[in-house]
């Protein structure tokens, strides 16, 4: 994806080029997380947004989206405590950075 220069919120992000071939199916995974979470969040299911959480914060720095990183932290600490609010605010993080990353490899 080329930067285009309409979207004033995007987040450039330039990944290891040996990571290209991966990087479309851990956002796509990532989108997924997305709907379980929210699925996990309706059922109360704090445990399973906590294990989610720690995966995206483990996972995002590798990946080159630090950002994800940031956000997994958070959605983690929320889900220790069980604070449904301040999930559904990392989730909206989320959604908000999966809508606005470009990708840009030299």
């Amino acid at each position: 994806m080329e930067p285009t220069g309409n979207n004033p919120d995007r987040i450039l992000i330039k990944p290891d080029p040996d990571l290209r071939d991966l990087i479309p199916g851990y956002l796509d995974n990532r989108r997924q997380d997305l709907a379980t979470i929210d699925h996990a969040l309706l059922c109360a299911d704090f445990e399973l947004i906590q294990r989610l959480a720690h995966s995206m914060k483990g996972s995002g720095g590798g990946y080159g989206f630090d950002g994800i990183t940031a956000i997994g932290a958070a959605m983690e600490l929320c889900a220790k405590g069980q604070q449904a609010e301040g999930i559904k605010v990392q989730l909206r993080s989320l959604k908000q950075y999966l809508e606005n990353v470009e990708i840009v490899y030299d």
